[in-house]
């Protein structure tokens, strides 16, 4: 392209009725997927300290935030669950009363235009606030698989769209996937944390569950940061295992991963704009230190342009009310 011409693209992105038309990747409502907290017994929506604009919901709250979120466009949901007692076995994941079992329940009740995802890990239901059943002192993967299938049939037969299996255990993905087929639900979608690294970004998330690990870490079967080729080893496994779409988590630190993840598997890939992400953008805005509202889109358009197909993030009724505003 002669420098006349990369003049005279740049004057038409500067115009805002052609910029659209030259623009080479586009954000929209639909490509937003919004994070939920529901707290089971709540009589009324609480505030989450870590994650400002955030909360756990009641299931009242829930349900006017769904209809505030399907009313900007967004068109998917992913539900958390924060039950009032917890235990070894993460029994408050898979029980049919269960606090995010209830929760699906009633949004499928009030017919929301929404693609409704559950997270399906045992951290925020066991006592130790580890992803998996603990045997030992360690984390035991191949106890924990039974449970993770239970908790994933559990949500599916709730009215869960797709489960969302973010434990990181190996071969979670072939057992989650038999254990749907055998219960009659072969149309449930697997979205797997194909890619989730043992982040320092997870801190105001695991305060909004009560999930931080009660010794230890999670580096036994999350992914060392420094790592690429694992990353594209395990996203091709999950495929192989029945994965319908593999998640990148985080995003914003890994656009390389997202990007790698895009050119090796041929599903969907989804990136997770993790809580300390979130955190530090509503932290710098907040103290007048950057524009809040610019770098939450520029951030996000950043995942999609690195190939992300959905991204997760916190600000996804914000990002979605922005965007109408745009094209209004």
């Amino acid at each position: 392209m002669s420098p006349r011409s990369m003049k005279r693209l740049r004057r038409l992105r500067a115009t805002p009725l052609l910029r659209g038309l030259v623009r080479e990747t586009r954000l929209g409502a639909d490509d937003l997927v919004w994070p939920l907290f529901v707290g089971e017994g709540l009589g009324e929506r609480l505030a989450i300290e870590s994650l400002p604009g955030q909360y756990r919901h009641s299931l009242d709250s829930l349900l006017r935030a769904c209809e505030e979120a399907v009313a900007v466009g967004v068109r998917a949901a992913c539900l958390f669950g924060v039950p009032l007692a917890k235990d070894a076995q993460g029994t408050g994941g898979w029980r049919e009363d269960g606090v995010v079992q209830q929760a699906l329940r009633a949004l499928r009740s009030r017919g929301f235009p929404l693609v409704l995802t559950a997270d399906t890990c045992l951290c925020q239901y066991t006592d130790t606030g580890h992803c998996g059943v603990v045997h030992d002192g360690r984390v035991d993967n191949d106890l924990t698989l039974p449970v993770l299938a239970r908790t994933a049939v559990a949500q599916v037969e709730a009215g869960a769209d797709l489960v969302v299996p973010s434990d990181m255990m190996d071969g979670r993905v072939a057992v989650i996937r038999r254990a749907l087929d055998e219960a009659g639900h072969a149309q449930a979608g697997i979205l797997a944390h194909a890619v989730k690294y043992a982040s320092a970004y997870y801190g105001p998330f695991r305060a909004a569950v009560d999930s931080a690990p009660a010794f230890g870490d999670r580096r036994t079967h999350q992914m060392d940061p420094a790592n690429v080729r694992e990353a594209l080893r395990s996203a091709r496994r999950d495929v192989e295992e029945g994965a319908d779409i593999v998640m990148v988590k985080p995003a914003l630190a890994y656009l390389d991963v997202v990007r790698a993840v895009r050119e090796a598997v041929d599903v969907p890939v989804a990136a997770y704009a993790v809580s300390g992400e979130y955190a530090m953008i509503e932290a710098a805005g907040r103290d007048g230190l950057v524009d809040r509202d610019a770098v939450m889109m520029e951030s996000l358009l950043s995942m999609k342009r690195a190939g992300a197909s959905m991204i997760f993030t916190y600000h996804a009724v914000d990002a979605a009310r922005r965007l109408r505003q745009e094209t209004a």
